[in-house]
């Protein structure tokens, strides 16, 4: 497997570890690379942090490879970047949908959602961008409107709103 160029950093407040092993429990091909950690000799440990707690881990979801540092409470997590997954199926939407909300995350419009760790996320299914951009305009106006009513994404029922059923 080709190693990815760029690597998203995710910031936590003592969170990182907890939030990649989830994460790598989700998704096939996905495990964690490494992790490092504060130590005595660490400098400009925030002070929530103990030794031994993760600073940096690196992982990989399903081929992408990722970091999840421990930076401290400075930073939130926010809307302006989110993970987009890809779903083959109504069944793969569920598992992730799911998953996701699960123990405090938070169903959002349009197939956005927030994890337990406040990370954004986009659950698409495969065929939603065809759909949206079919030529004939209407169609794809009435799966838009549908879409827009949705929070997890069902796309039987936008091809239905765009056939008019």
């Amino acid at each position: 497997m080709k190693v990815s160029k760029v690597a998203p950093c995710l910031w936590f407040n003592g969170e990182a570890e907890d939030a990649a092993n989830f994460y790598v429990s989700l998704f096939p091909e996905s495990r964690i690379e490494s992790v490092s950690r504060y130590g005595d000799a660490t400098a400009g440990v925030p002070a929530s942090f103990s030794k031994g707690t993760a600073l940096m881990v690196e992982f990989t979801l399903a081929g992408q490879r990722f970091q999840a540092l421990n930076g401290g409470p400075q930073f939130q997590h926010s809307e302006a970047i989110s993970l987009s997954i890809s779903c083959r199926d109504a069944q793969e939407v569920d598992h992730f949908w799911n998953a996701l909300t699960a123990n405090g995350g938070a169903e959002g419009p349009c197939g956005w959602l927030k994890d337990r760790f406040g990370v954004s996320w986009q659950v698409v299914p495969d065929g939603l961008g065809e759909l949206l951009s079919d030529r004939d305009s209407g169609r794809a106006g009435r799966a838009m409107q549908a879409m827009l009513g949705m929070k997890k994404l069902d796309l039987a029922a936008m091809r239905n709103a765009a056939d008019g059923r």
